[in-house]
C-alpha cells in the first residue's frame, strides 16, 4: 500500500539477505527543518482519514489494477492505505517509533498484492502516489500557515523521497518472495496432481480442477509415454529425456525407474469437447480400461512413434489410447508394461502393436514356464545349433510362415529352413501347422527373448 516518508534517522536493510541495501543518504536538515517538518505531520495525522479517501480515490482513477481491487472491497483497500499512511506520517514525527511498524506493513502489503495476483508495478505505483501526496499536503500545510517555513522543506525534500524509495524496495523484496513461494506451491501442486493422474489415485470430484490446473481437457483422449534413458534427470525433475514431433504438447513427470508423459491426442479433442459440453462421456472399451480403438488414433500414436527423437539405448513405451483423465492411471500402467516388452537395447513399442509381447511380460512368471515347456527340449543341444534353430524359427514366424522369405533373410535355400523347421518338431514335439501350437511357440520365443536373465 502507499508508503510516504522515509526517516531521517537511517536507512533499514530490507527483510531479505538478497534484497538491494538502500544507500545511506546524510540529511541536510537543522532543527528549525525539522521543526517545520514535525508542525505540518502533525496536521497531516489530524486530517489523516481526509488524506486517506483522497488517495483511494486517486488509485481508482490513476491505477486500473487498483480500480478493479477497491470494486471488489472497497473498505479493506480503505483501511490498507489508512492504516499505511498513519505508519508513515508518524515516521516524520516518531522515526524510531514507527519504523519498524512502517516496514512491517509494507512487507505486509507486498505479501498480500502479491498472493492476489496485483501487478508489482501497480503496489509500487500506490507507493509513489502516497509519496507524492504526503509530501504535497506537508508542502500545503506549511505554505497556509508558516509560508517563512517553506524555504525549510526543502532540506527535508531529499530525505522525504529517500524513505519512499527504501520502502517501495521493501515492498518489492516482500512481492517477489511471496511471488517465488507462491510458484513453488502452484508447482508442486502441479507435480502432486501429475503423480496422482498417473497412479490412478486421483478423485473423480478433484478432475475438474486438475484440468484447469494442468491445462488439459477433462473429457480428451490420452496416451502414455514411459521412457528410460541410461542418464536420469535428478529426482524430482521433469526434465524431457526426449524431443517429441512437432505439435505434441505432453505433460513429464518424473517417476522411480522411467519418465513419464502425458500426451493429450488432437484426433480425440473433437470428442472430448463434445462430451464437455453434452455433459456425457465417450464410451469406454468393454474391458474398462478406459481404452478404445480409432484409426485417428491409431494413426497419430504411429506417426508419434516415428518421429521420436530418442538418444541411444533408451526405450521407450507407448501406451493404448484411453479416454478422459480418470484412466490416465490406466495408461500409465499400459505404457510401463510397452516398456517392458522393448528390446534391451534399445528401441520404441507401441502397445496396440505388441499385444502377444505385453501379454509375456504382464506375467513374467507364466511367461517363463511357457517359454521352459515349449522350448525346453532345445536347451540340451549344443548353444550354436540351438541358436540356428532359434534364429530360423523366429524368421519363419516374422515372414508370416513363408519359407521362401525366411530363407532369404537367412541367406541359405527355403529347404533348409523347411528341414530345420521339422526338426524343431520332431525335438519339440510341436507341430507349427497347427494354430495353437504356432501361438505357444510365438509366445515362448517372445518369452525367452524379452525375460531372459
Amino acid at each position: 500500500m502507499p508508503q510516504v516518508v522515509r526517516s531521517r534517522v537511517r536507512a533499514v536493510h530490507g527483510p531479505s539477505p538478497v534484497a538491494p541495501v538502500p544507500r545511506r543518504f546524510r540529511s541536510l536538515a537543522d532543527r528549525d527543518a525539522v521543526a517545520a517538518l514535525h508542525r505540518a505531520a502533525r496536521v497531516l495525522i489530524e486530517a489523516l482519514p481526509e488524506l486517506t479517501d483522497r488517495l483511494v480515490e486517486a488509485l481508482r482513477e490513476q491505477e486500473p489494477a487498483y480500480r478493479s481491487a477497491i470494486e471488489a472491497d472497497a473498505a479493506e483497500i480503505w483501511q490498507e492505505v489508512h492504516h499505511s499512511l498513519r505508519h508513515n506520517v508518524g515516521s516524520l514525527i516518531q522515526p524510531r517509533e514507527f519504523r519498524d511498524a512502517a516496514h512491517r506493513t509494507s512487507r505486509r502489503i507486498g505479501e498480500v498484492r502479491a498472493e492476489q495476483g496485483l501487478p508489482l508495478d501497480a503496489v509500487l505505483h500506490a507507493f509513489r502516489m502516497g509519496g507524492a501526496m504526503v509530501w504535497q499536503g506537508l508542502v500545503d500545510e506549511t505554505a497556509r500557515r508558516h509560508p517563512d517555513d517553506i524555504r525549510l522543506l526543502v532540506h527535508i525534500a531529499a530525505d522525504v523521497w529517500n524513505f519512499v524509495d527504501e520502502h517501495c524496495g521493501v515492498v518489492t523484496d516482500a512481492y517477489r518472495r511471496t511471488e517465488r513461494r507462491l510458484a513453488w506451491r502452484r508447482e508442486n501442486r502441479r507435480r502432486l496432481m501429475t503423480a496422482a493422474l498417473l497412479d490412478g489415485t486421483a478423485r473423480i470430484a478433484e478432475l475438474p480442477d486438475a484440468a484447469a490446473m494442468l491445462g488439459l481437457p477433462e473429457h480428451g483422449r490420452y496416451a502414455v509415454l514411459a521412457v528410460s534413458t541410461a542418464r536420469r534427470a535428478p529426482h524430482g525433475a521433469a526434465h524431457p529425456p526426449m524431443a517429441l514431433p512437432t505439435g505434441a504438447d505432453p505433460l513429464w513427470h518424473p517417476g522411480p525407474d522411467a519418465e513419464f508423459a502425458i500426451l493429450p491426442l488432437r484426433s480425440g479433442a473433437a470428442a472430448g469437447d463434445r462430451a464437455a459440453l453434452t455433459g456425457t462421456s465417450v464410451p469406454a472399451a468393454p474391458d474398462g480400461t478406459g481404452a478404445r480403438p480409432g484409426r485417428a488414433d491409431d494413426a497419430e500414436l504411429a506417426a508419434l512413434a516415428a518421429g521420436l527423437s530418442a538418444p541411444p539405448g533408451a526405450r521407450v513405451g507407448i501406451s493404448s489410447v484411453v479416454d478422459g483423465l480418470a484412466a490416465v492411471g490406466d495408461a500409465r500402467r499400459l505404457a510401463e508394461t510397452a516398456l517392458r516388452a522393448c528390446p534391451a537395447g534399445g528401441g520404441t513399442v507401441l502397445l496396440d502393436e505388441q499385444l502377444p509381447a505385453a501379454l509375456v511380460v504382464s506375467s513374467p512368471g507364466l511367461g517363463t514356464a511357457l517359454a521352459d515347456r515349449v522350448l525346453g527340449p532345445l536347451d540340451l543341444l549344443d548353444p550354436a545349433d540351438r541358436g540356428v534353430l532359434i534364429d530360423t524359427l523366429t524368421a519363419w514366424l516374422d515372414s508370416d510362415g513363408s519359407a521362401q522369405r525366411a530363407g532369404a533373410r537367412l541367406y541359405c535355400h527355403r529347404n533348409t529352413v523347411l528341414n530345420r523347421l521339422r526338426r524343431f518338431e520332431q525335438l519339440t514335439g510341436r507341430c507349427l501347422t497347427r494354430p495353437s501350437d504356432a501361438v505357444e511357440v510365438s509366445l515362448a520365443l517372445a518369452a525367452r527373448r524379452l525375460l531372459a536373465g
